[in-house]
């Protein structure tokens, strides 16, 4: 049986680790090189770095930053925010990278999905995918994709959460990996920060509509909702920030109590 992946989220906006509750109000959480030397040593899985404001920023992302994060780690690292093109994907890898996660510049020209897998290979293509619950049709700027129909349940957002987009997160994640994404890094923006537990009904229909890994983001308070978000959710891994960030629980507690109710993780 395939292990499952305890994962420490570091958001970073102006080279410094930061969290939020629903995409907002943001506080410092220390340096993420230090943070990253940390998890390393406290047996986490793997590591995602993200820049949350390279894309509504307009810029690249921080490779000076990137290079010092994966100098302290000895596990797969995946860094994401600003990454608009197989050149800045190229440098990520360059920097230290073992996979890049893509999200706004996806939404935007899908394409890049396929030329990076193409490039790279699908196992180092991570697609990021910011969610929200809607009540009603989905309006949104990206013609491309047309306006959703009024049953769709769950709307991508773009650019760290502040551009709707008129996706439906179910057809979208099944495009991507059908254009070559090879993982999905799946956030719900309504749970995230909240410490309510993830939205595992997001979670399951992604699960559910694709054949690759998908990482549950979002909504981690306490033990029970890892195991939840495994298994209701269907999720291969949990990601988590805040609570790994600011000491309310550590790495190797989610991984104890999820081997202590069978399910498999690395190191057990």
């Amino acid at each position: 049986m395939l292990t499952r992946r305890v994962i420490p989220c570091l958001d970073v906006d102006n080279g410094r680790v930061v969290k939020g509750v629903s995409f907002v109000d943001i506080r410092d959480a220390g340096d993420p090189a230090e943070l990253a030397a940390f998890y390393n040593a406290e047996g986490a899985d793997e590591l995602v770095f993200l820049d949350i404001t390279a894309s509504s920023d307009d810029r690249n992302t921080m490779v000076d930053v990137v290079e010092k994060v994966s100098s302290e780690v000895f596990i797969p690292l995946t860094v994401g925010g600003g990454i608009r093109s197989v050149d800045d994907m190229r440098k990520m890898l360059e920097a230290g990278a073992d996979k890049v996660s893509v999200n706004s510049a996806a939404v935007a020209n899908p394409q890049l999905i396929e030329d990076c897998a193409n490039e790279f290979g699908s196992q180092c293509i991570v697609l990021a995918m910011d969610v929200k619950r809607v009540d009603g049709p989905i309006i949104g700027n990206f013609e491309t994709f047309g306006q959703v129909p009024a049953e769709a349940l769950f709307q991508i957002f773009t650019h760290g959460g502040r551009h709707p987009t008129a996706l439906d997160a179910i057809k979208w994640a099944r495009l991507a990996t059908q254009s070559g994404a090879g993982e999905l890094l799946v956030t719900s923006m309504d749970a995230d920060g909240q410490k309510t537990g993830y939205d595992n009904e997001l979670l399951s229909t992604i699960s559910e509509s694709v054949t690759v890994p998908v990482i549950a983001s979002g909504g981690a308070g306490k033990l029970d909702h890892f195991y939840d978000a495994l298994t209701e959710g269907k999720s291969d891994a949990v990601l988590a920030a805040s609570l790994f960030h600011f000491g309310e629980l550590k790495v190797s507690e989610v991984k104890s109590y999820l081997a202590e109710r069978g399910i498999p993780v690395r190191g057990d």
